[in-house]
């Protein structure tokens, strides 16, 4: 089999050339093409079939010790120019690049099968959607690919119409980490990985695509590829509002994208609809509006952690038709993870006989794969050509003190700067440290394309003459109080604060003008059923404007890494609310 499109042939016969397979298969994306690759992997041990009857259809792939994450320090943005990379970008000239990886893909297909992905970033038939081109000599990645995006014939026909993609070349190569990079060529609409298995480093359709490449498409074509949920808010009175939302990991992401409302709110026929976890690509309408798709297909989630009580949406997904990869099984050859179950697994995620207080089970990165259709609170809006129309805009990350359980930005350029000043405080676990603050602006430090400071710029952009913005808003779930307890429960509780940001977005809601931005007075936050004290809410509610002052000094700093590349804009906006603090503290000094 091959391509209409000529460029397409002849792109695959290059990389045939260079990298030497002994077959070549061109992927439609059918079930009996699946079901041929996923008995492959079983007779070759790269799957391992789970307890067909707890989880039929279900499998376990175990990758290599050294390849179980992302590679940052090993992951490339080539541009001709380094300055438009970026300082949050490694980097690489493009002509260096392509000859240091491609000596690596020499040969490196002998005696494997090359498989060529087509797929769609997005509903098939959106304008808001891209297409793509994977090639692998990874079945897995296929059986993943098939999984996450909309794979096969549908998407080669619609390439074959445009006669545009992105190019991904991808090998496991030998999975030796001093011969892997995952090299990005956004002038070229090209991607190049090599050495890893797992994931994001493997499944270009992803990061590589939807992000890196994505957000280059995105600021040249006039749209915004970000690393956000989609989800869906339905009041009683049937109206649905759409929120985007953007975090740091570890910061609850994927929990709020399949929140479950608390039972009053169930009660008083409050919904929740799921269109994304992770990923949004929006643009504008013809209305003014921005329109968001989720430009996958499924879930790669991370298993750890995913229980009955922490996302019981994302448990409910699980039990059929879905790949694990890294986590521990039981006796009976049912997937386990911490987090899940009081269960004791009986191999662990290397497939050795787990000793209890040896380590973990599962890996702390383990995942699973997964159709976005599994999920309980699934919406086929998930599947609408032309996206659904955004209300709000939330930023958010993990802070123990100063920042506020949720304030409203003044105007889209105040809202610009909160998400680009987003932090959160690292845990000892991770860093060796507690409290340190991180900058993630917008959640995308490691998935930006090109300079944060033209990024920065491309989103000021969008605030032009008949535009109707989403409302930005800020949020922090995990403010402490004096005894190291949270103040917020957090999970289902926090539609209570969706409830008061969707009340402002239809100007139902007052709130309290500060100079960090508007925030809820305590009377507008419904917590009939919550036990909460007043004094917490009133810490969750409270502005240390001196502390404030020093994070704009911060804030300051950071703009100034990007140097003549930050929007002149944003630097205003932050020597006002800076001007603002400083001469409010003066005056209760």
């Amino acid at each position: 089999m091959t391509s209409k499109l000529a460029t397409l042939n002849a792109w695959v016969q290059e990389v045939a050339a260079l990298t030497q397979p002994s077959h070549i298969h061109w992927c439609d994306g059918s079930a009996e093409e699946n079901a041929s690759l996923t008995q492959l992997m079983l007779d070759r041990g790269d799957l391992i079939a789970l307890n067909a009857d707890t989880h039929p259809d279900c499998y376990l792939h175990r990758s290599h010790p050294s390849d179980v994450a992302r590679v940052e320090h090993l992951t490339f943005v080539c541009t001709k120019h380094q300055e438009d990379a970026g300082p949050n970008n490694n980097w690489m000239h493009p002509t260096e690049a392509h000859a240091e990886i491609d000596a690596l893909f020499a040969g490196c297909m002998k005696g494997r099968t090359l498989y060529v992905i087509p797929y769609c970033m997005g509903p098939i038939d959106s304008p808001i959607a891209r297409c793509g081109v994977e090639i692998t000599d990874s079945p897995y990645v296929v059986a993943n690919m098939r999984l996450m995006t909309r794979m096969g014939s549908a998407a080669l026909a619609r390439i074959e119409r445009e006669s545009q993609f992105v190019r991904g070349l991808h090998s496991t190569g030998d999975l030796d980490p001093t011969r892997r990079f995952i090299m990005h060529f956004p002038e070229e609409l090209t991607i190049k990985s090599i050495g890893s298995g797992y994931g994001g480093n493997a499944l270009l359709g992803k990061k590589c695509h939807a992000l890196r490449i994505g957000s280059w498409q995105a600021r040249k074509e006039g749209w915004l590829a970000e690393h956000m949920l989609i989800v869906g808010i339905e009041n009683p009175q049937g109206e649905t509002h759409y929120v985007a939302a953007a975090f740091p990991s570890a910061c609850g992401k994927t929990n709020l994208a399949m929140l479950i409302p608390p039972d009053g709110y169930r009660q008083a026929g409050w919904k929740v609809w799921t269109v994304g976890d992770d990923i949004c690509w929006m643009s504008p309408g013809d209305d003014g509006r921005l329109w968001a798709i989720n430009p996958e297909a499924g879930y790669f989630g991370v298993a750890p952690g995913t229980g009955a009580k922490t996302n019981a949406n994302a448990l409910a997904m699980l039990n059929r038709e879905a790949i694990f990869t890294n986590v521990a099984v039981t006796a009976d050859q049912q997937p386990w993870w911490e987090g899940l179950d009081d269960r004791v697994p009986a191999k662990d995620w290397k497939g050795n006989d787990f000793v209890p207080g040896n380590g973990p089970a599962a890996h702390p990165n383990s995942r699973f794969t997964v159709s976005a259709r599994r999920c309980p609170s699934y919406t086929e809006r998930a599947e609408d050509a032309r996206g659904v129309p955004i209300s709000a805009i939330v930023f958010g990350g993990r802070r123990e003190s100063l920042v506020p359980l949720v304030f409203e930005s003044r105007d889209w350029t105040h809202g610009v700067l909160v998400g680009a000043s987003m932090a959160s405080e690292t845990t000892a676990a991770a860093t060796g440290a507690v409290g340190v603050v991180r900058r993630d602006s917008m959640a995308m430090k490691p998935f930006c394309g090109y300079n944060f400071g033209d990024y920065f710029a491309h989103w000021l952009s969008f605030d032009k003459p008949g535009a109707k913005l989403p409302k930005i808003f800020h949020v922090n779930w995990f403010r402490k109080g004096a005894d190291g307890k949270f103040l917020w429960p957090g999970f289902g509780d926090n539609l209570r604060v969706l409830e008061w940001m969707l009340k402002r977005c239809e100007d139902r809601a007052d709130a309290v003008e500060t100079p960090i931005g508007h925030l809820p007075k305590k009377a507008d936050l419904n917590v009939e059923g919550l036990r909460i004290s007043d004094h917490a809410l009133d810490q969750l509610l409270q502005i240390d404007e001196q502390g404030w002052a020093h994070e704009f000094e911060a804030i300051t700093e950071y703009l100034d890494e990007f140097g003549g590349r930050t929007p002149p804009a944003l630097r205003a906006e932050a020597a006002r609310i800076a001007a603002l603090l400083l001469q409010r503290n003066d005056q209760a000094a």
